[in-house]
């Protein structure tokens, strides 16, 4: 029976919709393969001191979970813990464990094994186990422990000698130290199996190299400096980039020693060109800051100003009889930086002050990048302090007005000059499906797959 023009177009449509859902429908399978700048030379997460903060999380946080995880507005949601709860004054605090959990080695999380994994990190706390539930004690209250325990370092590691284990959605495999790791799946993971079966990732990569083994198809992701998010994409890159999460500031070596010196940091912070600084160095990669804490975070960083006021910085330079030419520091393995440096000082010479980059460790000021680790605005603000080199920040509570007071009384103290909030970008191949960046720009690995090559 010979086959009429209407069947024959039915029939086709049918096979065309079969071979199009089996192209997007997930699939098991496959080994991802990664490339950064990140080379841990631990992989223990209280360990991690790496310039490449973002790439390092995200190598960890697929080996290791916390007790508590942030949503997209920093919002505290169970994860290792299942349920949370603090007796009156907020300085005593029971976490009740999810139950059935392993560790990669097979052992099982107990509420003994979790205390000890947080005491080690936090030797001032008092951690205890209570039946199945872990007990922490403060000396002092602390209402926003719960985000305070999803921050990386408070990983849940079970640590025997050199040996550690965690109880994330893979397992370590191989590691050549600094250079490469091999992660596998579990199947025992406590959420669910991941798609892919491995993951493998190329460490201590340059973005040039990691550029070219993306053009060569060696490598499925790779990093994306900020600035060139837009060359990428122009290109037919696919480039996913996170929220501002990262920090550039000038932060003075002390307190300013008189008014004069005072009135001269007031002056050199009027005469940063932020917007210039973001729109020709980064491309438009980034906010301009005049606050430690990007308004998506925080709600308020609106109300500090960010433009420049040439005019008033050379008024208040004329009212300073002796300026002091102060020199400037940098990472000089950091080409952004560099530039940055060279504007600032262009900048300052504009309004009649001078200011003199230099290499060494001794200068009045650095130029810093540091990383917003958490995004709960109270535990982020704390966390700066330490990289910063500034005294702790300790708002009263959590609400908004004691986080603005708190950020305000820091940056009255004019230690920081606030520059530029940045992204993070990865660029991944068409192959690599359902990568979805949250806003903290950690790799959503348990959810991808790998479609087949095109031939």
């Amino acid at each position: 029976m010979r086959l009429t023009g209407f069947r024959l177009v039915a029939i086709s449509s049918l096979i065309w919709a079969a071979a199009a859902s089996g192209a997007t429908r997930p699939r098991y399978g496959g080994t991802l393969h990664i490339a950064m700048r990140a080379a841990p030379l631990s992989l223990d997460p209280a360990e991690l001191n790496s310039p490449d903060w973002f790439g390092s999380q995200n190598l960890f946080r697929l080996v290791f979970d916390t007790l508590v995880a942030l949503d997209e507005q920093g919002r505290p949601q169970s994860a290792l813990a299942t349920s949370w709860q603090a007796e009156p004054g907020n300085q005593r605090w029971q976490f009740s464990l999810r139950r059935g959990v392993t560790f990669s080695d097979g052992s099982p999380v107990t509420p003994d094994s979790v205390a000890a994994s947080l005491r080690k990190v936090n030797p001032s706390w008092k951690v205890f186990s209570d039946g199945d539930a872990v007990v922490v004690e403060r000396d002092s209250p602390i209402p926003d422990l719960p985000a305070e325990l999803a921050l990386l370092r408070n990983s849940i590691v079970k640590r025997e000698a050199a040996r550690i284990a965690g109880t994330g959605p893979f397992a370590v495999s191989q590691w050549d130290r600094g250079k490469k790791i091999l992660l596998a799946a579990r199947g025992d993971y406590w959420g669910s199996r991941p798609f892919l079966d491995a993951i493998e990732i190329e460490l201590g990569k340059s973005l040039r190299d990691q550029m070219i083994s993306f053009d060569l198809g060696k490598n499925q992701v790779i990093e994306v400096a900020p600035e060139q998010m837009h060359t990428a994409t122009a290109e037919g890159g696919r480039v996913e980039s996170s929220a501002s999460l990262e920090l550039f500031a000038l932060v003075f070596s002390r307190d300013p020693q008189s008014p004069e010196d005072a009135k001269q940091r007031q002056a050199f912070s009027l005469s940063i060109d932020r917007d210039l600084l973001n729109t020709v160095v980064l491309r438009g990669a980034g906010e301009p800051a005049g606050a430690l804490l990007p308004n998506w975070i925080s709600g308020y960083s609106f109300v500090f100003p960010t433009s420049a006021n040439l005019a008033l910085a050379r008024q208040l330079r004329s009212e300073i009889p002796h300026s002091t030419v102060w020199t400037l520091a940098y990472d000089p393995t950091d080409p952004v930086a560099q530039v940055i440096a060279e504007r600032i000082a262009l900048n300052a010479r504009d309004t009649g002050l001078g200011l003199q980059i230099t290499s060494a460790s001794s200068a009045d000021l650095r130029l810093v990048r540091v990383p917003l680790v958490s995004l709960d605005a109270g535990v982020a603000l704390s966390e700066l302090a330490a990289p910063l080199a500034v005294p702790p920040v300790k708002p009263g509570s959590s609400s908004a007005e004691d986080l603005y007071g708190a950020e305000t009384k820091l940056l009255q103290s004019q230690r920081i000059v606030p520059l530029l909030h940045l992204r993070t970008a990865w660029a991944r191949s068409g192959t690599v499906r359902n990568w979805d960046e949250a806003r903290d720009g950690s790799w959503p690995l348990t959810s991808v797959w790998l479609a087949p090559e095109q031939p």
